[in-house]
């Protein structure tokens, strides 16, 4: 009998928390925008080796083994932005950080276009590392779990993922259409129609960073005063102890280190087009490989529908999987004589990575995480899972080196499907754990 008036209450308070979420549906939608123009924008310049690699490396003058060194400096920096990250989100507006990341990644982009030496390379890599890793990362992931329902967080990270490939996948073709244009029709260095390109992005953060400084966040003053709040209370070795006692967020951690890890793969897929054995040129590869970044809206909001509307970490793990058995085929691309057939098989991979960037994410509205160390969490997790940004170029780069043509991108392709699998099982493990608190 007493058990009916909290009954009541409790889904009075939901129903009451359902309201305030439809009041400000657009509002939140708009926000979500927003994110995903600046996500969508800031990353590409960072990684235009999945459609430039050959390019790059002639215009640079560097070899594969420099190459990985760059994006091995990358990655280190951002593994050790990451945990600050979370703790400067949970402390600063998150538009403020986004602002300022996009306006330095477009400066240094413009240094970058003058084909700078190799220890200058070293220094603007290093400089992106903390203009989208520290001040930038965090910042974003936190502000959609915050602006998103409990039964949205899949549709809203799928959005995040799947929208800003759209972005991504639009400038990609931009870009290459660009590329193409100053290269074949007009017959200028390849090194021109890089430096096109690469103004193309950065031009386009440093414009965006402008016009969201001038955007006023309707939700400033709320975060503003929880974050004067939190910066009262906070003690970040105990926040940490509470959140490494979850063990939800370590299986968290374990499929973003493995599905991170299918997404680097996709960023040597045009060099691999373009060795002998298969031998694609330049432009048709790097057409190729645009074509699998229109993908990503596909895979990553697809994926997180079918994640609210199923379960997110089944959808996960199939995915996860998929990719293990789909990245096996591509090993055999030398052996495929259809063009067709390697295009499919590529833009499979394209979907299969895409749902898993879209859905891995939206597994933190399951780990119990106070919105207070949100951010750190997000910090604690990026640590760990995209610590392959600092030692997989190296692998990669190793590889291709010491195993010339297209059995280097083999053994490497092959060791991510093993990645892949460990993930699926990862997934599995975070299910079961899942199904039994919700049976107890």
């Amino acid at each position: 009998m007493s058990s009916q008036p909290v009954q009541t209450h409790a889904a009075s308070a939901l129903g009451d928390a359902q309201a305030a979420l439809d009041k400000t549906k657009a509002q939140r939608y708009i926000q979500l925008m927003l994110l995903v123009l600046a996500a969508g924008a800031i990353y590409p310049i960072l990684y235009l080796r999945q459609v430039y690699q050959p390019t790059m490396l002639e215009v640079f003058h560097i070899t594969d083994s420099q190459l990985g060194y760059l994006y091995s400096s990358l990655g280190t920096i951002f593994l050790l932005s990451y945990l600050p990250s979370g703790w400067l989100a949970d402390r600063i507006a998150p538009r403020l950080l986004i602002c300022f990341s996009l306006i330095a990644t477009g400066l240094l982009g413009l240094l970058y276009s003058t084909a700078p030496s190799f220890h200058i390379l070293m220094l603007i890599f290093g400089g992106w590392g903390v203009s989208t890793g520290l001040t930038f990362w965090a910042a974003v992931i936190k502000r959609v779990t915050m602006i998103a329902g409990s039964q949205e967080q899949g549709r809203f990270f799928g959005l995040l993922d799947g929208g800003r490939g759209l972005i991504e996948a639009m400038l990609a073709t931009i870009a290459i259409t660009l590329f193409a244009w100053v290269t074949q029709t007009k017959g200028e260095p390849v090194a021109v129609g890089f430096k096109m390109v690469v103004y193309l992005y950065a031009f386009l953060c440093i414009a965006l960073g402008v016009v969201l400084a001038l955007v006023k966040d309707p939700q400033g003053t709320q975060d503003a005063v929880a974050n004067r709040s939190a910066r009262q209370r906070s003690n970040v070795l105990v926040e940490l102890k509470a959140l490494a006692s979850i063990p939800e967020l370590w299986l968290v951690a374990a499929i973003v280190f493995c599905g991170y890890q299918v997404f680097w793969a996709t960023y040597s897929f045009s060099a691999y087009l373009h060795e002998g054995d298969i031998g694609l040129t330049v432009v048709m590869a790097g057409t190729i490989t645009t074509l699998k970044l229109w993908m990503r809206p596909i895979g990553g909001i697809g994926g997180g529908f079918l994640g609210d509307r199923y379960s997110k970490v089944s959808v996960l793990v199939i995915a996860l999987f998929l990719a293990a058995l789909s990245l096996l085929g591509l090993m055999a691309a030398p052996r495929i004589s259809s063009h067709v057939l390697l295009v499919f098989l590529v833009l499979f991979i394209g979907i299969l990575t895409y749902a898993i960037r879209g859905l891995y994410w939206s597994l933190l509205d399951r780990c119990n995480i106070p919105a207070t160390t949100m951010g750190l969490a997000i910090g604690l997790i990026s640590v760990l899972g995209y610590s392959p940004d600092v030692f997989l170029p190296l692998i990669n780069g190793y590889l291709t080196q010491t195993f010339p043509g297209v059995f280097g991108y083999q053994l490497y392709f092959g060791y991510v499907a093993v990645m892949a699998a460990l993930g699926g099982f990862a997934g599995l493990a975070l299910r079961n754990m899942l199904n039994r608190q919700e049976g107890a």
